[in-house]
């Protein structure tokens, strides 16, 4: 007796796909468009409209593929709006890899649109996205004109004027970002020795926003590393991430990046690379899936990459001995907690703090509208998505905010200054390296 055949379709890729993405088309399919994401999804949540969900935003890139659908301008916006946040990949019962359709997809939107509509074509994304930010000097000396225009009172007589207004957007979100205090820090050493028992060697990846604008993070690591037997490394050719230029579509620079680092830490012999910022961990980890055909050191470097806290959790936390008294909340940043799938290891670590009251926080893996450079050129959104965030914080009655991100950094702490409720945010790792020395984040290392 013959089987039943299945009352759907068997679905073949096309034969000639009307965009050459290099997806495997089987990755479509494994949407089954139940739409459990559409609740995780931020824009979902605040717009309601189906293209600006996942299942949405499958559609209409695997339609642009079959040749059913035109890349018109407005499919296009539909896929910027996307922070990349992947919280729908946490949510999806079937296992789509949202984050490995959206990202290469728009590197063939970016490399198939006309230059005029083509994502950071303008002078702004040129010029301080991808000309500055992956490079810290530069980002340094541009950042010293904004904190000298703050310092004078200019940027406070362009508000009161009126004058700000006239600026692009994105420099108005800019200077808001800008904490009040430039951070100041001793350059860190090449080798920091551990204290006590070596019990691991490892490297500490800087990057390029973090290295400019967190470094006291970067101390704090370096210093709770050493308490925990750690010797550090910390390579000095190492370059950024790559993640401005590839979640924007630039895959050349973005692979030239992820080329360097890997050559430059291929030269240490180390147990883990260390990163403290989600979205660069993230990033990192994942050179192997961007580049499958690339050589194999990429692949060999991105093995080694560890979230500080989830390295830390890992090798057991030296238990601090010093009180926090610090009524806290932690917000899950996207790329730790949704990309790495890393939500228990940093409520570990806190958990051991003395005196530490960690309170739950409402939508806690929403994302707050950062999403790496996406709050400078999706202003609405990523402001609707802050203030959101802040709401839920300030619910919790809580004195400061722990994460793991440095855009989430910069976002909640420029809301919070914005509603006149400046709030501390602490990286979990100075929460950690305050209760080993008994001396808060604020001082300078």
């Amino acid at each position: 007796m013959e089987r039943p055949s299945s009352s759907l379709p068997i679905v073949q890729p096309p034969a000639e796909p009307a965009l050459q993405t290099g997806i495997p088309y089987e990755r479509f399919l494994d949407c089954v468009h139940c739409g459990l994401c559409t609740a995780a999804c931020p824009t979902y949540v605040e717009l309601g409209d189906e293209n600006d969900s996942p299942r949405g935003r499958i559609y209409l890139m695997r339609a642009v593929v079959d040749g059913r659908l035109p890349l018109s301008e407005s499919v296009q916006r539909h896929l910027e709006r996307c922070l990349d946040c992947r919280a729908c990949e946490t949510a999806c019962p079937s296992g789509v890899q949202y984050g490995r359709l959206i990202e290469p997809f728009r590197v063939a939107m970016q490399q198939a649109l006309p230059p005029q509509r083509r994502p950071g074509s303008g002078w702004f994304f040129r010029r301080v996205i991808l000309g500055t930010f992956p490079y810290p000097q530069r980002l340094r000396r541009a950042l010293r004109w904004g904190y000298w225009a703050k310092r004078l009172g200019l940027l406070g007589l362009m508000r009161l004027t009126g004058l700000m207004r006239l600026l692009p957007q994105e420099i108005q979100q800019l200077s808001d970002m800008l904490p009040p205090q430039p951070p100041r820090s001793l350059p860190l050493p090449e080798v920091a020795p551990p204290l006590g028992r070596r019990r691991a060697r490892v490297a500490l990846f800087t990057g390029c926003v973090a290295q400019v604008m967190f470094p006291h993070v970067h101390w704090a690591t370096v210093r709770v590393l050493q308490h925990n037997g750690c010797e550090v490394v910390i390579p000095q050719e190492q370059v950024c991430c790559g993640a401005i230029a590839y979640h924007a579509g630039y895959e050349q620079p973005a692979r030239h990046l992820a080329e360097k680092n890997a050559q430059v830490f291929a030269q240490h012999d180390v147990d883990a690379v260390i990163v403290n910022v989600a979205g660069c961990g993230s990033m990192l980890k994942d050179y192997a899936h961007h580049w499958p055909q690339a050589e194999r050191s990429l692949g060999e470097f991105a093995s080694r990459v560890k979230d500080a806290c989830e390295f830390l959790d890992e090798l057991g936390l030296e238990p601090p001995r010093h009180e926090v008294r610090l009524r806290a909340t932690y917000h899950d940043a996207c790329h730790l907690a949704h990309a790495q799938r890393i939500r228990e290891a940093p409520r570990r670590l806190l958990a051991q703090v003395p005196g530490l009251e960690v309170v739950p926080l409402e939508e806690s893996d929403l994302c707050c509208g950062a999403a790496g450079t996406y709050n400078l050129v999706e202003v609405e959104m990523a402001n609707r998505l802050a203030q959101r965030k802040l709401k839920n914080i300030l619910a919790t009655g809580a004195q400061a905010v722990v994460s793991a991100n440095a855009g989430c950094t910069l976002q909640i702490a420029r809301e919070a200054r914005r509603q006149g409720h400046p709030l501390p945010v602490f990286h979990p790792v100075e929460v950690l390296d305050w209760a080993y020395r008994g001396v808060p984040p604020d001082e300078i290392s």
